[in-house]
């Protein structure tokens, strides 16, 4: 005789940026498994492959693409699909580094998180429409999760910004016509951004450094040594507890 099939509740989300609504189911418990074992091993690239292929199983819209999708409405399904998946709690732990006669204090805090409560921080008055002079004008979008596996084939930071910055334009308007990044070749592009002057590329990074971004603040007084910390936490590995 077959042992009887467990039901799985599905739940819907809407993405703050590209405002998709998506119908996912909790994962499972050897879903879960593989998912800690990649954070335990602290890889970037493994942690992002496992966090891929979850969200891969565990979405039902068939018109959802994980690396087309910006990396902050990822961050925020697999937020929130943990919270279905384990618990709205998150747990984490901290060392306290407060200078004690010359020591560091070394205590253990424990944090505990609301993951419901966890939304994106929006900085008022960025646009993603950049006037470079007065006649071009270069849209930029989101980055995809995608680009996120791209980073491990550059040897540097340098590489890895301008190849972001490069697969991240929408289109470029030059007064009279649209050259759009779907129909440019990827190393014309990237040789566009490289050309820019410094004060045209500030602003495309200050369109970057004000994305939208997932963000809490934590507070929480040592209970050895009486010090009042405060800081922010972002990044997946830090929310899944």
């Amino acid at each position: 005789m077959a042992l009887p099939k467990l039901e799985v509740p599905t739940y819907e989300l809407e993405l703050p940026l590209s405002k998709k609504t998506i119908k996912y189911r909790p994962f499972l418990v050897k879903e879960q498994k593989s998912l800690l074992m990649a954070m335990e091993s602290g890889d970037a690239p493994t942690i992002q492959h496992n966090v891929r292929e979850i969200l891969k199983v565990c979405t039902l819209s068939d018109d959802f693409d994980v690396d087309a999708t910006p990396i902050l409405d990822v961050e925020y399904y697999f937020i929130n699909l943990r919270a279905k998946s384990v618990g709205e709690i998150a747990e984490s732990k901290y060392r306290c580094n407060n200078d004690v006669d010359g020591k560091p204090c070394g205590n253990s805090m424990e944090s505990k998180v609301n993951l419901m409560e966890i939304k994106p921080e929006f900085v008022e008055g960025v646009s993603s429409e950049i006037k470079l002079n007065n006649k071009l004008i270069i849209k930029m979008k989101y980055p995809e999760f995608g680009l996120v596996k791209d980073t491990i084939e550059y040897d540097n930071i340098a590489d890895v910004t301008f190849n972001m910055i490069a697969k991240s334009v929408e289109y470029i308007f030059d007064g009279e016509q649209f050259y759009y990044a779907n129909e440019t070749p990827p190393e014309e592009m990237l040789e566009f951004i490289e050309n820019l002057n410094q004060e045209q590329f500030e602003k495309i990074e200050h369109f970057f450094n004000n994305m939208p971004k997932l963000n809490h603040r934590v507070n929480m007084k040592c209970s050895k040594c009486g010090f009042d910390h405060s800081f922010d936490v972002e990044g997946l590995e830090n929310f899944f507890g």
